[in-house]
């Protein structure tokens, strides 16, 4: 039997993150469920390698190991930062240098936090770039937080907890449709 895993990836730079810890729970939360074990790396993890690359044989040895944990996971929980140009084209590009076949059918839990009273204009900056890049792979489901939802970095919003309930639901429904998790529905 196959070692089942739930691979979360944040784009937020800055440690530690409202985003790390959101993608953190989530990703726990899933993994508990499906009986898998969890990952979570920062964009910076991948190295100095990244930025300039072209390919994935461009990748230093660990930012390779965390691309092939990326594409091996069973579930993908992937949370973009802040909208801030540099830091969101990084983000992309890690996208950008993985083989989309690797991705096809997996569940994705799309996360974003930050942010004030603007949310629906923070989640489109936040969340389009990837639900372009997943759109023809995969069934994404997202959840946003705003900063109120947390205090000293933990979320405490009930309402938030629902959704992200919500979320570890939708992707264990696609689960158990599929039969195996990561083929497509």
């Amino acid at each position: 039997m196959n070692k089942k895993l739930v691979v979360g990836i944040s784009g937020n730079l800055t440690r530690p993150s409202k985003t790390r810890a959101f993608i953190t729970q989530i990703a726990g939360e899933v993994a508990g469920r499906i009986g898998a074990s969890s990952a979570i790396h920062d964009i910076e993890d991948l190295g100095p390698s990244f930025p300039s690359a072209r390919r994935i044989s461009d990748l230093d040895a660990t930012a390779r190991a965390i691309v092939e944990q990326l594409t091996g996971a069973d579930v993908l929980v992937a949370g973009s930062p802040t909208f801030k140009g540099s830091y969101t084209g990084l983000f992309k590009h890690l996208f950008d240098l993985l083989d989309p076949s690797s991705l096809r059918g997996k569940p994705v839990i799309l996360t974003a936090t930050g942010g004030g009273e603007r949310h629906s204009l923070i989640v489109e900056h936040q969340l389009r770039p990837l639900f372009g890049f997943f759109e023809a792979l995969t069934i994404p489901t997202a959840i946003y937080a705003s900063d109120k939802d947390f205090a000293n970095g933990a979320l405490v919003s009930e309402a938030i907890h629902a959704r992200a309930r919500q979320a570890v639901a939708e992707v264990l429904r696609v689960v158990g449709q599929t039969g195996s998790v990561g083929l497509a529905a």
